[in-house]
């Protein structure tokens, strides 16, 4: 009797040891072990501007050439391979890329590895990023998330669909960049905008609508925020090129717009960790980054970090944006720039590798590893 005792517990251990795998299945299965839903402009893009009339595009070659999920064919990632949120994503233990949001099989389980919102030319203002025709701006990049919200709810039921979003998901946003380059500072679209209004003025209206859109994003169930900030903008081939600085030398009005930015950004996101219960927005500093990148490129294994490796046009190939008829680097690890705007994969890696592992130097007040694991 005891040996048939002993032996039924046993059963019943083992049972419920299943059932307990059997769900953790289930779970790992629903949830996934992260998902990336990412916001932003062509730094991010993941392919959405192939499927609206923009003059903003990245499909065609040699983008991409890098990208092996593609077999190095174009997908409208402005740059040769991964971009940063690829490369985060895949540290942070996604099975797959968050697909474009316009993309016609961006539906159902895919859902769970998040979904990539960004638009090359894309801007925190509506208005910005015009001269592109079409882009895809912050407003309604978030207005797109509140359709894909809806569409959890139908997918996982509205109590895990929200446990889904508040532990598994991380909202990344990486915008700001064309709100400078493509607004204030563009010569035949801003000047009324920088007649009328002091650089005080115009950050002060980024603030203010940023602020709207990431309280949009927490209300819609989002928890798990990492924001970057704007990089040093006159450091990029293409502003180099057009005003004709020195190798070891940035440009110093767009530089001096993106720190008094990215001080107000810091400013803002430390404000919405106090007004919004139980969000964490950590901050990227992107600037400080790229720039120490730029800096020191040797040190990281780069030959270059004023040559873009696919354009053409001036002393840094930084006029014409990267196509078929650009000229192209031999050696595309060792350009810090891919193309007049955006970093290369290799440039990518070092810095995803700071954002997911990095301490409070270039990732505040926690890295996304640590962000991810609450």
């Amino acid at each position: 009797m005891a040996r048939n005792a002993a032996a039924m517990a046993f059963a019943a251990v083992v049972c419920a040891a299943a059932m307990a795998a059997v769900s953790s299945a289930e779970e790992v299965y629903e949830f996934g072990s992260g998902a990336s839903f990412i916001f932003g402009d062509s730094l991010v893009d993941a392919g959405n501007n192939n499927y609206i009339p923009s003059l903003s595009k990245a499909n065609m070659t040699p983008n991409g050439i890098d990208f092996a999920a593609s077999g190095g064919m174009p997908t409208g990632r402005f740059t040769n391979g991964r971009t940063i949120a690829d490369i985060i994503g895949e540290m942070l233990g996604q099975t797959d890329y968050s697909p474009p949001f316009l993309a016609p099989n961006t539906t159902g389980g895919a859902l769970l590895n998040g979904v990539n919102y960004a638009s090359g030319g894309a801007g925190i203002l509506n208005g910005t990023g015009r001269i592109f025709v079409n882009r895809i701006g912050m407003d309604l990049q978030v207005d797109y998330f509140n359709i894909t919200r809806k569409q959890l709810d139908d997918l996982l039921g509205k109590a895990k669909a929200k446990e889904f979003l508040k532990k598994k998901a991380i909202f990344s946003i990486t915008v700001g960049s064309n709100d400078f380059l493509n607004n204030y500072l563009m010569p035949v679209l801003s000047a009324g905008t920088r007649v009328a209004e002091s650089p005080d003025g115009f950050i002060n209206d980024l603030i203010i609508h940023l602020r709207e859109q990431l309280t949009r994003l927490y209300t819609l169930d989002a928890r798990k925020f990492v924001v970057a900030n704007v990089g040093p903008l006159g450091c990029i081939p293409y502003q180099k090129t057009i005003n004709r600085v020195g190798e070891n030398e940035c440009v110093k009005l767009p530089n001096q717009l993106a720190s008094q930015y990215n001080g107000r950004l810091r400013e803002l996101l430390i404000e919405l960790n106090g007004e919004l219960p139980g969000a964490r927005f950590c901050l990227a500093n992107v600037y400080d980054l790229v720039m120490d990148v730029i800096t020191n490129y040797e040190s990281y294994g780069f030959e270059t970090a004023s040559m873009a490796c696919c354009g053409n046009g001036g002393t840094y190939d930084g006029m014409v944006p990267c196509g078929p008829a650009s000229s192209m680097c031999g050696d595309r690890k060792s350009h810090v720039f891919w193309d007049p705007y955006h970093p290369s994969e290799a440039a990518n890696i070092v810095m995803a590798k700071f954002i997911v592992d990095g301490d409070s130097k270039y990732i505040s007040p926690m890295n996304l590893r640590k962000l991810l694991s609450l």
